[in-house]
């Protein structure tokens, strides 16, 4: 099973959570940040469809996958 875990950190006059070098939306508070993470790590947990998913990686580079739904990652939050 693939862990990922959400990191949560300062960015743009805020604080964020981080994947692998992707930035989360800014929020006002440290908590705010963590609660938002939470529920990203908590979603990562849900069952869903076997559908195609883009995303863009750290560089920049957007990938086009075919996403399992009962493929889900171990998900967690650290400060």
């Amino acid at each position: 099973m693939t862990k990922i875990v959400y990191r949560i950190v300062e960015h743009d006059g805020g604080w964020a959570y981080q994947l692998d070098g992707v930035f989360s939306e800014t929020f006002a508070s440290h908590e705010a940040a963590r609660r938002a993470a939470q529920r990203a790590a908590a979603e990562q947990h849900q069952p869903g469809e076997t559908r195609a998913i883009s995303w863009e990686d750290s560089k920049g580079k957007w990938h086009e996958e075919i996403a399992r739904g009962d493929d889900r990652p171990e998900a967690e939050v650290e400060d």
